[in-house]
């Protein structure tokens, strides 16, 4: 019987499909080697990150410590205070106004009775001069500190060439030589007892810059600086910094933003009204906190993006800057995000 032209052709579609079956196989098997010891480094890590995610774990690790929170008195001061205050530690809560901590602080024992009470200590970050009595302040009150939040902070709407040198240096103390100033006295204590977690509430603006923020991103990049820095000379201890990068949140930020001559903004931008919630930033924090991470952002996809491209792609950054800038001011406005 002779043999059909179409045998041949049949036999080599067979001979193909074994070898890319194959060829997938060990593939399959190739990647898999590589990937294994990777799998058990990511199920710690993923198992450690899901420990402090759990309130039980998460509280017994802060319970009965002592946090002093600067900007206690609204935004995500205010919520790090509700969440610190209900897992068991010690509140200290720092702001200009102390009609305001008061306010927070009967909030708190109203809303989760606790054995205790919150302090309250009056605290300008823009007065230098008396931060050091400040800080030796609310070290008596409980003998030290375990935990530092630098989170007060000023906003910054205006063009850079209209902006009082005077704006420039209100913001710069406020968010910049404030927080340093208090970092500083409470330091030294905290390595005495070679304990301790300091936080700096920074802004993804002190990794990237946007058009119309100068004096704001400014002050935050310095911000970043400082403690990335302070973080590695203080490795060999166990004092551990942690810098927080948030996005857009929903606070008063932007409401008490000032502008180039000095003025109140007075606005609630839209970007800022449809951020994260409060709770959510305050949640995220005190989780960093128990874990002791160095480093947390807190913002979306678009402004992670927006720093990768700054780090690789320069130029593009700029460009997309630029026509931001451009689009801004040719709507007229340049106050608006």
């Amino acid at each position: 019987m002779s043999m059909s032209k179409e045998e041949p052709a049949f036999e080599y579609t067979n001979v193909f499909q074994v070898v890319c079956s194959s060829m997938i196989h060990w593939g399959r098997l190739l990647v898999g080697g590589l990937a294994l010891p990777l799998v058990f480094p990511w199920l710690v890590y993923n198992l450690y990150r899901s420990h402090f995610k759990n309130k039980i774990f998460r509280n017994r690790a802060l319970e009965d410590k002592v946090v002093l929170i600067t900007g206690a008195s609204s935004g995500i001061g205010e919520a790090l205070a509700h969440a610190f205050h209900k897992a068991g530690t010690r509140v200290i809560l720092a702001a200009r106004r102390k009609d305001a901590l008061e306010k927070v602080k009967e909030d708190l024992m109203t809303k989760y009775p606790s054995k205790h009470t919150p302090a309250v200590l009056p605290l300008d970050l823009h007065d230098l001069k008396t931060i050091s009595g400040r800080a030796k302040e609310a070290l008596s009150i409980y003998g030290h500190i375990d935990v530092l939040v630098n989170n007060g902070g000023i906003s910054y709407r205006g063009e850079a060439v209209d902006t009082d040198l005077e704006v420039d240096l209100r913001v710069m103390v406020t968010n910049y030589f404030g927080p340093v100033a208090l970092t500083k006295a409470i330091l030294p204590t905290m390595l005495e007892r070679n304990s301790g977690f300091i936080i700096a509430v920074s802004s993804i603006q002190g990794k990237i810059a946007i058009p119309f923020r100068s004096a704001y991103s400014a002050s935050k990049h310095a911000t970043q600086a400082f403690f990335d820095t302070l973080k590695s000379e203080l490795s060999h201890t166990e004092v551990k910094v942690c810098v927080v990068s948030p996005g857009y949140v929903q606070t008063n930020l932007s409401l008490n933003a000032v502008t180039g001559d000095g003025k109140q903004y007075g606005v609630m931008d839209q970007t800022t009204a449809d951020g994260m919630d409060p709770s959510e930033a305050a949640e995220s924090i005190i989780i960093a906190t128990a874990a002791q991470r160095s480093e947390l952002i807190l913002a979306g996809t678009l402004p992670r993006v927006a720093v990768l491209i700054r780090a690789m792609c320069p130029w593009l950054y700029f460009y997309l800057m630029g026509s931001r800038a451009r689009r801004l001011r040719a709507a007229n406005l340049i106050k608006e995000d």
